[in-house]
C-alpha cells in the first residue's frame, strides 16, 4: 500500500492460531499496543463464520463447510472490528495452491473460489490479495513459467475488473516448488504484465532461502554472505519499486540441531524449510528467542535500496502462537512492536 510515512501491520495470526484466539481480543491487544494495519488471514475468516454460526444455533463443526453468505458476514465483522480498534487491513491472504497446476478441473474450481476471495476483499475494504507460490509436491505442477503466469494473469484480470481494482501480492516461499527465490518470483510479476499483480517481500523467505539452511549443522547455506549479498544487489537494481506491493520483515530461529528426521519441528513429506517456518520464526532482534538470520540486511535493501514506503507487517508464524491463555495475543502484539520500534530506530525510519 503506497504511503509517504512507514507504519507497522501485524499479521493477525501471529497473535495467535485462530482456532484458539478470539479475532476481536487479537484486533484490540494489536491496537493497543500500536500496530495501524492488521493481515488477516483466510483461517481468520472460517474461525469468526463459524463463532457467528454456532452463536445463531446453527453447527459451528469443522466439518461444516460455511456458505459464501456466512463468510462474507465474517469478513463484515472483521472489518468493524477493525474499524472500531482504528486499524486498516492490509490484505487477504494466502489464496493457496492455484498456480502451475497440472490438475485443471481444480483449477477450475479454484478460479471459483476467487470469486468468492473478491467479493471477501470488498467486505473487508482491502484492495490486495496474497499469493504464495505454490508449494504442492512436483508431480501436481508444472516448472513452466509461461503457464504459472498465464494462470496468474487470468486472477489478475479478474481483480482488474473490480471497483476498485483489486491488487495480488505474489510471494516466492523459500520452499515452494519452482518459485522459491524472490527474483524467480520477479521473473514471474514480469511475466504476468499486469498492473495489479506485483510482488511480495519477505526477509524471512529470501534470507531464508539464501543465506540460511536449517539442515545444516551451521544453520547456514554454502557461501551464504556472498549469494546474499550478490542477491540483495540484484533485488535493488532489477526490482520495480512500484511492483512491491507488501512488505513483511520477520526473523527465524538457529535450530541447535539440524532439522532433520528425528528433529522434534521434522513433518515427513514437508519441506525442511517449511518445518522450519511454521514452528520457528523469530520477530527481528529477537536473539534471546534464537533470531540469527540477516533480516535486517535484508530489510534495509529493500526499504533503503529501493526506496520502499509503506506499510511494513511485522509477519510471524511460530509455535508460541498455539500456546493457550489470553496473555498470548497481549505478548505477541507486544513482540511485535518492540521488534518494529528497533527496525524504525535503526533504519531511521519516520512514521
Amino acid at each position: 500500500m503506497a504511503s509517504t510515512t512507514y507504519k507497522p501491520a501485524i499479521m493477525s495470526a501471529s497473535l495467535g492460531r485462530a482456532a484458539q484466539h478470539d479475532f476481536d481480543y487479537k484486533v484490540e491487544q494489536a491496537s493497543k499496543a500500536g500496530f495501524k494495519a492488521i493481515e488477516i488471514f483466510f483461517e481468520d475468516l472460517e474461525k469468526v463464520g463459524r463463532d457467528l454460526v454456532a452463536k445463531n444455533g446453527g453447527d459451528a463443526s469443522n466439518t461444516a463447510e460455511l456458505t459464501t453468505e456466512q463468510l462474507l458476514a465474517a469478513a463484515s465483522h472483521c472489518y468493524d472490528t477493525c474499524q472500531r480498534n482504528g486499524l486498516e487491513v492490509l490484505d487477504l491472504q494466502p489464496f493457496l495452491f492455484y498456480e502451475g497446476l497440472l490438475d485443471r478441473a481444480q483449477h477450475a474450481r479454484l478460479i471459483e473460489k476467487m470469486k468468492v476471495w473478491l467479493q471477501l476483499a470488498k467486505r473487508l475494504h482491502t484492495t490486495t490479495i496474497q499469493i504464495p507460490a505454490n508449494f504442492l509436491p512436483a508431480d501436481q505442477l508444472t516448472g513452466d513459467f509461461d503457464v504459472i503466469a498465464a494462470d496468474l494473469r487470468l486472477v489478475a484480470d479478474m481483480g482488474a475488473a473490480e471497483t476498485p481494482a483489486v491488487r495480488y501480492a505474489y510471494e516466492s516461499l523459500c520452499w515452494s516448488t519452482h518459485v522459491d527465490t524472490w527474483d524467480k518470483g520477479w521473473d514471474i510479476v514480469r511475466r504476468v504484465d499486469r498492473p495489479n499483480f506485483g510482488t511480495c517481500l519477505d526477509t524471512f523467505n529470501i534470507a531464508g532461502r539464501v543465506w540460511a539452511d536449517p539442515t545444516s549443522p551451521t544453520g547456514k547455506a554454502p557461501n551464504a554472505d556472498a549469494d546474499l549479498k550478490d542477491s540483495l544487489e540484484r533485488l535493488v537494481r532489477d526490482v520495480d519499486l512500484s511492483k512491491v506491493f507488501l512488505v513483511q520483515v520477520v526473523d527465524a530461529e538457529r535450530m541447535t540441531t539440524p532439522l532433520v528426521a528425528g528433529h522434534p519441528f521434522h513433518i515427513e513429506g514437508n519441506p525442511p524449510r517449511m518445518n522450519w517456518s511454521r514452528h520457528a520464526r523469530a520477530f527481528m532482534y529477537e536473539t534471546d528467542r534464537g533470531a540469527y538470520l540477516p533480516a535486517e540486511d535484508v530489510a534495509r535493501a529493500i526499504i533503503s535500496g529501493l526506496g520502499y514506503k509503506g506499510y511494513v507487517s511485522m509477519e510471524l508464524f511460530s509455535r508460541t502462537m498455539s500456546e493457550l491463555g489470553q496473555q498470548v495475543p497481549v505478548e505477541h502484539a507486544r513482540r511485535g512492536i518492540v521488534a518494529w520500534k528497533k527496525l524504525q530506530e535503526r533504519l531511521c525510519l519516520n512514521e
